[in-house]
């Protein structure tokens, strides 16, 4: 799907066709909407592929005409009924009269942009465009790290009385969302330290400000990443140990169960055997005496066990 979209007055307008400073998103892409850009734009197909490529790692590559942006940003995969926290690569094509954006789905980063959701937005300003994304993606990598925390908190919760690895596979599933998030954020400050130093991409005296809070927050999303990872690393040793332990007692109480339930068997047996004399066989109140014993038998038993 390819969108048009300029600022004009002040407003965000939806176009119809490409003119200068206006901004192109295309989602998910058909090879016959990419071929058609390529070919009006002159811009390389395999550039334009490139962010279709989940494996594609984030780099910005400099061509005459153009510049290719690539940076990782956070997106939600459904697997098994269960969301799980991946990245996958967003590319940004800067030219000298209009700007590109390739993504392999709707992201809510640039959803917003689309929605007229950020203040001072101008598809012709291109440098802060870049920023202003930059940054988004940033405080999107902020919140879903802030909901990997709460959720590995639910499922620390359910560990405390559970015997099954249903919670360590849950947490093992947001320890590698985690190690995807820091790799990917290392790899887009890289990029973001790369795009600083390129003459091709204007950089402007109002937008330094900007550019502090995009380095700030994505540093910031580095360290709670680690952060993060470390405490959900140690916790999944610290509760394997919990749900071993919790194994051992439930299979200590079955020990003690079974014990229990042998003893009156096991008397019973004696009395069974084909003796001459038999304690207490002779007497009216045998059985009495006989149930009586294996009861208090099974009692020291059982409150020795628990003891």
């Amino acid at each position: 799907m390819i969108e048009i979209f300029k600022t004009s007055e002040g407003t965000l307008h939806r176009m119809t066709e490409i003119t200068e400073g206006c901004w192109v998103a295309m989602t998910n892409p058909s090879a016959t909407e990419l071929l058609e850009i390529a070919e009006a734009k002159g811009i390389d197909i395999n550039h334009l592929r490139a962010p279709l490529d989940e494996e594609e790692r984030a780099r910005i590559e400099v061509e005459d005409n153009y510049n290719l942006i690539l940076v990782d940003i956070p997106a939600l995969e459904n697997r098994n009924d269960k969301d799980r926290y991946v990245t996958i690569p967003l590319g940004i094509i800067v030219a000298k009269d209009f700007l590109i954006t390739v993504c392999l789905v709707e992201t809510p980063i640039l959803k917003c942009f689309m929605d007229g959701r950020v203040r001072d937005f101008y598809t012709f300003k291109k440098t802060r465009f870049i920023l202003q994304i930059l940054y988004k993606n940033a405080t999107t990598f902020l919140q879903n790290l802030r909901t990997i925390d709460r959720k590995s908190e639910e499922v620390e919760r359910k560990l405390h009385i559970s015997t099954k690895n249903r919670e360590l596979i849950e947490l093992l599933e947001l320890e590698k969302s985690l190690v995807y998030f820091t790799t990917s954020l290392r790899s887009n400050e890289v990029v973001l330290e790369k795009m600083l130093k390129i003459d091709s991409i204007k950089h402007y005296q109002e937008d330094e400000e900007l550019l502090e809070d995009v380095i700030i927050e994505n540093k910031q999303a580095i360290e709670m990443a680690n952060i993060y990872s470390g405490i959900l690393s140690g916790t999944m040793d610290a509760f394997a140990s919990v749900i071993s332990n919790n194994l051992n007692i439930v299979m200590k109480f079955l020990a003690v169960v079974t014990i229990v339930l042998s003893i009156p068997t096991m008397i019973a047996s004696f009395y069974g055997m084909n003796f001459v004399h038999i304690p207490g066989g002779d007497s009216p109140y045998g059985f009495y005496v006989v149930t009586g014993t294996a009861l208090l038998v099974r009692l020291f038993c059982l409150f020795g066990c628990n003891e």
